[in-house]
């Protein structure tokens, strides 16, 4: 087997190098119920914000299954590193349904506390055939909102962000590859639904792109906008609290006049404990004012239902 011997400098050199790639925990879901329930204390959402939390018990549970779906196909893998398309790409697993059995188990845990509008929600899904499950999954995952029911938003998303992070922790060493310019997920192909500044180790100062989807971070250069890829003129926008200045503020949108829309980062030195799906669903406030200020939302979190969070 030949290989290239690499000199104790370059050692020292590529030990240096950040990761492209920060993988979820296999414990992401119950990490994120727990931010959930810290950030819903004295908010004007909490109510809100505890119910994602039990959906994300429910999540946690449902990966530590194991889910019963079968791993990503090597000839499929193959294809895709040869065409440099994602490992994950969406769509076709989508259609083939194996996830749809995790929608069931999400169904069945969720159910029996259910009252009101997620009763029904719930109900809605549990009559739903397999076909029109998989078209609204296709429209949640596409960015089409319209064509799904808002009320079921939470919950196809749920079961779809389980099975993507069980296919994302089982992918074999070498499947994702840092390519120029990345600004949708290199493992799934979605959209990110937040930035992360870190704070610590050799991602210190970086920026990493968090997925909506299956929870990969990956790197992603600052001050430059995620969606259109300008780097000029971008500002960055915070709500106002009377503790900390600017610099200082936790959450940023960084918003682009290029193409007018925005991406929330967090601040890992001023909140350590932000976690991109939890705290942009305790943000939303910041969301209507950008709204306000003629400012789009670019980045889509899978357990919001369009509108807002009621």
């Amino acid at each position: 087997m030949s290989g290239t011997i690499l000199e104790p400098g370059q050692i020292e050199a590529a030990a240096n190098i950040p990761p492209f790639i920060l993988l979820p925990t296999p414990d992401l879901f119950a990490h994120r119920a727990v931010r959930l329930r810290q950030l819903a204390e004295g908010h004007p959402l909490g109510d809100y914000l505890r119910l994602i939390a039990r959906l994300c018990d429910a999540q946690q549970r449902l990966l530590d299954g194991p889910p019963q779906l079968p791993p990503a196909d090597p000839q499929a893998l193959e294809r895709s590193r040869e065409h440099g398309m994602p490992p994950l790409a969406f769509e076709m697993p989508v259609r083939e349904g194996a996830w749809l059995g995790l929608l069931d188990g999400l169904v069945d845990d969720l159910q029996p506390d259910a009252v009101g509008q997620v009763a029904e929600a719930l109900a809605s899904l549990r009559r739903a055939d397999a076909g029109q499950r998989k078209a609204w999954a296709l429209a949640l995952l596409s960015g089409q909102f319209d064509l799904l029911p808002a009320a079921l938003v939470p919950f196809l998303g749920a079961a779809l962000q389980v099975a993507f992070s069980h296919w994302l922790l089982g992918l074999p060493d070498g499947q994702l590859i840092e390519r120029e310019a990345q600004t949708l997920c290199p493992a799934c192909g979605s959209p990110p639904v937040a930035g992360v500044i870190h704070h610590r180790g050799k991602s210190n100062g970086l920026r990493y792109l968090a997925c909506s989807l299956c929870s990969c971070q990956w790197h992603y250069v600052r001050v430059k906008c995620s969606h259109c890829q300008e780097s000029k003129r971008l500002a960055y926008l915070s709500l106002e609290r009377d503790d900390l200045g600017a610099a200082r503020a936790p959450l940023r949108a960084e918003v682009c006049p290029n193409c007018q829309g925005y991406l929330k980062q967090f601040y890992r030195e001023f909140a350590p404990d932000a976690e991109p799906q939890a705290d942009d669903l305790a943000s939303l406030a910041l969301d209507l004012r950008l709204a306000e200020e003629g400012y789009l939302r670019r980045a889509p979190n899978l357990l919001l239902s369009p509108g807002g969070g009621d």
